[in-house]
């Protein structure tokens, strides 16, 4: 009778694992391809986006042209994030991964922030990054890199991470999602920016300073860069 719970517990956790992996990551396509559309009329529903009939898709469901245009990068943070996800091409939906391209101008960063939907892996094409993730509680480890053009660098689903051009001439980087649309929270715009505003109470109790500063924070233009 012992061995028959062992077993029994053993083929639980096993279960769970998998479970856990499937929701880890966007949903394996069923399909070869699955195009986005907006009309719902004969499509089907999945991940979220109707498809088009299979045998209506074209070359340029799964085409982009825009990165070779830079961003415009006169903005507070120096920064600019050109997304190639679902949105841009609408033959990503499903297939569980998409592209940026960051711009930065001297001094210029992508402000701490996290994908919750996707792990990322960014190189470096011009410029020099420092680059950098924190882990989550209780540690929070930080975790950092200079890079250089041809080096690459990953940063773990949903953890806090940046890049910061120290160099003195313009930088540029491509970065591979895990998510066809990974999503973005950076990290002073939710906190400071947030519409309605976070409570006075909660933001000086959390940060443990003076309600003047957190007032003059959430005052502050937190540039939506991503």
């Amino acid at each position: 009778m012992a061995s028959n719970y062992y077993f029994v517990t053993i083929a639980i956790l096993a279960l769970a694992s998998t479970v856990l992996l499937v929701h880890a990551s966007d949903p394996s396509p069923l399909q070869d391809f699955c195009v986005a559309v907006n009309d719902a009329v004969d499509g089907v529903f999945v991940n979220g986006k109707f498809c088009k009939d299979p045998k209506m898709a074209k070359a340029e469901d799964f085409f982009f042209s825009g990165f070779l245009t830079p961003g415009n990068t006169s903005n507070p943070v120096g920064s600019y994030v050109t997304p190639v996800n679902v949105m841009q091409i609408p033959g990503l939906n499903t297939l569980g991964i998409s592209m940026v391209r960051v711009d930065y101008t001297p001094y210029g960063q992508n402000p701490p922030h996290t994908h919750p939907r996707a792990t990322e892996i960014l190189v470096v094409l011009e410029g020099t990054l420092y680059v950098g993730f924190v882990t989550s509680n209780p540690e929070n480890r930080l975790f950092t890199k200079v890079l250089y053009p041809g080096e690459a660098f990953v940063f773990p689903v949903g953890l806090i991470h940046f890049q910061f051009n120290t160099g003195k001439t313009n930088a540029v980087a491509i970065a591979a999602l895990s998510s066809q649309n990974p999503g973005v929270i950076t990290i002073a715009n939710a906190v400071f920016g947030s519409n309605p505003k976070i409570s006075d109470d909660v933001l000086t109790k959390a940060f443990q300073v003076d309600k003047n500063v957190v007032d003059y924070l959430q005052a502050q233009f937190w540039w939506p860069n991503n």
